[in-house]
């Protein structure tokens, strides 16, 4: 069964709350508790390639919209 676009991806969304920050300011911090002037930064600055890059607009758009609530299950799981 193919994954519908609009749906969350939960190997994503989990990857937020366990994954830390590699490098900066806040390295090591976990994706899911960098502020929101961070992910800002990045979104005028450009996000990183990759993974990571996915992972941080991701959160970014999370945290915009205001659904940081989709995360709580998954920090309680960990």
């Amino acid at each position: 069964m193919q994954q519908i676009e609009n749906q969350p991806n939960s190997q994503l969304l989990l990857q937020l709350v366990i994954m830390k920050m590699p490098f900066g300011r806040y390295k090591n911090t976990i994706l899911c508790d960098l502020p929101v002037s961070y992910l800002e930064w990045f979104q005028r600055k450009g996000f990183p390639d990759g993974k990571l890059g996915v992972l941080l607009q991701t959160i970014y758009e999370i945290k915009l919209n205001g659904l940081e609530d989709l995360l709580k299950p998954l920090k309680s799981k960990k």
